[in-house]
């Protein structure tokens, strides 16, 4: 496939380092060599390829950004990269590594304590241990602050009674971040191990986008949590929307991904498919098509790549991180579903990969915040109203 192709087409790679450029390639090849090839049986089975953990922990990427406690302290830039990487093979592995690396890690690294830092993270970094991030609720997605379930201090433990759901990782995750508001509303974190009596995780079925990775409804009741185990430095749910700022940037990068792969099986399939005793990539409407959507996926790698670098210079503000993910994930969609329209009656098949990134895409778009979220959140930036809560900033 030529350079055109890989859709770097206004030379990204000469803005990069050679350490970024080192783990995104590392990346890549691991994902063309056994995530692909064995990605669709999974998807259609819905079920989570355990097989790919040991390899996926032998990259050394977990844990993303975070210094020290066995994790590799990538940029933020490179963290995108293997976002982007991840998601171009496979949407579920890209969530899979999302939940395990930013979610519950980030969360641990930026509101534990040293202890708890030391305690937790080496593990999970080795990927021995898989963590998962319990916020969402039955009642509550966009207005997570609103979060019913509840902490109470009893002795040396707290006892967490309450329902999530849309939980990635929690079925299998050793650590689940269980957010939950004490006996004062203040929102604070808490690791619940593997086992723990009055925790149980359902895993959810029926879905049609991510199938390959697996989403629980969790039931707290009576979960009794060691006091050593609540996040020393998370104190309102403001702690809780550093975490989720911090992570959201990488979702762009994953929608970028599957922007880029539909856009690279798309090209393959037109320069392959002869209709009318020509390659339709020569047909006028399909090289419409294509040039749009090279055009879109530039402009969604240097959105990223410009955000990714102000995170690494801490300039990066929720609302920039709203900004992305808000256009990043609209464009993918439009981008994936021209892609599938490309292939025709093949686009529904799973065999030429387009039909899972055209299901999965819906999912990305949607999680971590919505598309209307996101705009409200920029638009409370731009104007300094806000449409939420009806109040100034």
């Amino acid at each position: 496939m030529t350079e055109t192709a890989r859709t770097d087409f206004y030379a990204l790679e000469e803005l990069l380092t050679p350490e970024e450029i080192d783990v995104r390639d590392r990346v890549a090849d691991w994902c063309a060599k056994e995530v692909t090839p064995r990605i669709n049986d999974y998807w259609e089975r819905a079920e989570f390829p355990f097989e790919l953990v040991p390899g996926f922990a032998e990259l050394g990427i977990a844990g993303g950004t975070i210094e020290g406690y066995g994790s590799p302290g990538m940029s933020a830039v490179a963290a995108g990269l293997v976002a982007a990487e991840l998601a171009r093979a496979d949407g579920s592995i890209g969530t899979f590594n999302g939940v395990h690396s930013f979610l519950a890690m980030q969360s641990i690294a930026l509101l534990g304590s040293e202890e708890q830092r030391e305690r937790f993270l080496p593990a999970m970094a080795r990927m021995e241990k898989i963590g998962a991030f319990g916020l969402t609720e039955p009642r509550h997605g966009s207005d997570a602050v609103a979060l019913e379930t509840r902490a109470r201090r009893d002795g040396d433990s707290y006892v967490l009674d309450g329902q999530k759901k849309w939980i990635g990782n929690g079925s299998i995750a050793d650590y689940v971040l269980i957010w939950a508001r004490d006996e004062e509303g203040q929102v604070g974190g808490y690791v619940v191990e593997k086992g723990t009596p009055g925790f149980t995780a359902r895993v959810m079925t029926g879905k049609t986008a991510l199938r390959a990775v697996w989403q629980a409804e969790i039931t707290l009741d009576g979960a009794r949590v060691p006091a050593e185990n609540k996040l020393e430095n998370c104190r309102s749910f403001k702690d809780v929307s550093t975490i989720l700022d911090r992570t959201r940037y990488t979702v762009a990068w994953r929608a970028l991904g599957v922007a880029m792969a539909s856009y690279e099986l798309a090209l393959a399939h037109c320069l392959s498919r002869e209709q009318f005793g020509q390659p339709i990539a020569g047909y006028q409407l399909v090289q419409e098509k294509l040039a749009t959507m090279l055009a879109e996926i530039t402009t969604m790698q240097l959105m990223c790549w410009r955000l990714s670098s102000l995170a690494d210079t801490g300039r990066m503000t929720a609302a920039m991180a709203s900004l992305a993910k808000r256009h990043c994930c609209a464009t993918a969609r439009a981008i994936v579903a021209d892609a599938r329209d490309l292939f025709g009656g093949d686009g529904i098949l799973l065999e030429h990969h387009i039909a899972r990134h055209h299901a999965d895409i819906e999912a990305i778009y949607t999680f971590e915040g919505t598309d209307h979220v996101q705009a409200l959140i920029v638009g409370r930036e731009i104007t300094g109203l806000s449409a939420i809560s009806g109040r100034r900033r």
